[in-house]
């Protein structure tokens, strides 16, 4: 089994599109349509294996937002730099001791990302 796909709350997907790959980076997958009103945005962060969608009609548009997902890069501190000059909210980083390291952001639905650095 592969997570591959994780459905994200999205009030407005223009907002979020230009959110995830004008400021966070993602790879645009799709944009379709494929009838009946819905829409299918599918992103891509950059070396990953799993994607986020948004659309109309996809999921229920009063689910909670996800918390939480994790975004495991090499150095956090270059990561976080490039999210904060792109225009994204995002802590300072945090070291949680043993070598693990953590930054935090929302999209503007309230879906919540963790940058983590594990260092070995």
């Amino acid at each position: 089994m592969r997570l591959e796909l994780v459905p994200l709350r999205s009030t407005d997907v223009e907002r979020s599109k230009a959110f995830y790959v004008d400021q966070v980076g993602f790879h645009l997958d799709h944009d379709v349509e494929p009838g009946n009103g819905m829409r299918v945005v599918q992103l891509t962060p950059p070396g990953s294996a799993c994607s986020v969608v948004v659309g109309v009609g996809i999921g229920d548009p009063d689910a909670a937002p996800v918390a939480n997902l994790h975004l495991v890069v090499d150095d956090i501190a270059a990561a976080r730099a490039a999210l904060a000059g792109n225009g994204v909210e995002i802590s300072d980083v945090s070291d949680m001791g043993g070598g693990v390291s953590y930054a935090f952001f929302a999209d503007p639905d309230g879906n919540s990302w963790a940058l983590q650095q594990i260092s070995r």
